[in-house]
């Protein structure tokens, strides 16, 4: 093995040292297996139609955002809401809505992005006749990751 990458193997290995000076083990990576978080119905009080919610991980020391698959089945919806640290989508399957409050309702598609800034009233759901999938990671402000709002009616939702 040559010593660059033998160098770069041990330093790898071996222990670290903090800003305090302290010598510790190094911090390693950790798999969640896809399957070990139970999938959850979307709360009736959030949601209007079938919502899944699979988590992916939770807000913690390592980074302060959470993250989910959210499936909408066609009609379904969020609620209004808003998020103290805010939030992004990426549309990974079908075919979605979103609005942000005084703003035309706006189709997303996989691929998209969207950036919800903290505090923006907005809500995201799929279309009349598809069902929508979106990965979201929000961020968490003492402790809260969003701040859920009154149901979007039907008119708010047809006006496309």
């Amino acid at each position: 093995m040559n010593k660059t990458l033998l160098g770069i193997v041990v330093c790898a290995a071996a222990p670290f040292v903090d800003a305090a000076g302290t010598a510790g083990d190094a911090v390693t990576q950790r798999i969640s297996r896809a399957g070990s978080q139970a999938s959850v119905t979307g709360p009736e009080q959030y949601f209007t139609g079938k919502a899944r919610v699979d988590p992916l991980f939770q807000s913690g020391d390592q980074i302060n955002a959470s993250g989910a698959y959210v499936t909408f089945e066609p009609g379904a919806r969020s609620a209004w809401h808003t998020h103290p640290a805010g939030q992004r989508l990426v549309v990974v399957a079908g075919v979605g809505l979103t609005q942000e409050w005084g703003k035309p309702v706006q189709e997303i598609r996989p691929g998209d992005v969207v950036v919800c800034p903290a505090g923006v009233k907005h809500w995201h759901g799929a279309t009349p006749t598809t069902a929508m999938t979106h990965l979201a990671v929000s961020g968490s402000a003492n402790g809260k990751s969003v701040e859920w709002m009154e149901k979007v009616t039907d008119d708010q939702y047809d006006a496309r």
